[in-house]
């Protein structure tokens, strides 16, 4: 669920960008209904996943959710590290980060018809929102993590997440700085 991440990591291909950003809905070898570049960053959104799920900095904010969010704990701390990454856009990127999610909605918009059909409710939704940007504030977590039990099997533990989030904030910090010099050093794209 760490979309701004995951767009991020595609580089400059929109196609490759729209790939990685519907990877998780993508499932098994449908990736290859998809033209080559969307089929690259679905191949790219899983390897992302493969290497933040095992991680130790990621294990270890993980952990800090074990107990109100069991086996989401890993979905919130995704979200938790698209907000460091939002509130720490410029020492990522040259684009702003309303110009980089400008970009990003308007990708999604104009590729709709490539966006799998039980998908699209949910994109129109995030776009209508500024999800991507509204990581930026810490406290909008709370209403991404509400959103989510609404609509997802994931229970709504936000109350306790956000104390977690709020008494370890600094240790969070450390450890996505950590991750995601790791992960723009290991990963290569397709």
């Amino acid at each position: 669920m760490n979309f701004l991440a995951h767009l991020y990591l595609s580089g400059d291909n929109e196609q490759i960008m729209l790939g990685n950003f519907i990877g998780d809905v993508v499932k098994g070898r449908d990736y290859n209904n998809f033209p080559e570049d969307i089929k690259k960053g679905i191949i790219l959104h899983r390897k992302i996943d493969e290497f933040t799920d095992k991680h130790i900095q990621f294990k270890n904010s993980a952990l800090r959710f074990r107990d109100s969010y069991d086996k989401y704990k890993g979905v919130v701390t995704d979200i938790l590290y698209d907000h460091f990454l939002a509130s720490k856009w410029e020492n990522y990127s040259d684009l702003s980060l309303i110009e980089f999610t400008s970009k990003a909605y308007k990708i999604l918009k104009n590729n709709k018809n490539l966006i799998p059909e039980k998908f699209q409710q949910f994109v129109e939704l995030f776009i209508k929102n500024d999800r991507l940007t509204s990581y930026a504030e810490v406290e909008n977590l709370r209403i991404v993590l509400q959103r989510m039990a609404k609509y997802q099997k994931m229970p709504d533990k936000s109350e306790e997440a956000m104390i977690v989030i709020k008494k370890y904030y600094i240790e969070f910090s450390k450890e996505f700085e950590i991750f995601f010099e790791d992960i723009q050093k290991n990963l290569k794209l397709v």
